[in-house]
């Protein structure tokens, strides 16, 4: 009779162990993109701050892919600003995905905390 519980508190262990490698592997990639994320703000930050001391008429350009187009300084910073509101709201995606799988681990820890105690209520 004490078998049956301890199968089904092994298989839940195994589950959970699974969930947090998986969740924690999840949350570091996030982590990971977020990093990169803040990366691409700063330096786009530092490039407006840069073009916005050059004189009006200095020729810019703009890098598309493996050419750089000639571009007036406004459209430059506009799309460096652009850059930056999608970093932003990405981040916050990432945050929020983040959280839930924290959240995630911490129920599933206290589904198995209750399942220990309801077996040793129950010997």
């Amino acid at each position: 009779m004490a078998a049956a519980p301890d199968l089904e508190l092994k298989k839940a262990f195994t589950e959970l162990q699974m969930k947090m490698i998986e969740s924690k592997q999840k949350i570091k990639l996030t982590d990971m993109q977020v990093d990169s994320l803040k990366r691409q703000i700063a330096h786009a930050m530092l490039t407006d701050q840069e073009i916005g001391a050059l004189p009006e008429g200095t020729k810019v350009y703009e890098s598309v892919g493996r050419m750089f187009l000639l571009s007036d300084i406004k459209t430059v910073r506009e799309g460096l600003d652009a850059k930056q509101g999608v970093c932003k709201d990405k981040i916050k995606n990432l945050e929020s995905s983040k959280t839930y799988l924290e959240g995630s681990i911490k129920e599933s820890e206290n589904n198995l905390r209750e399942l220990i105690t309801q077996k040793k209520s129950v010997n």
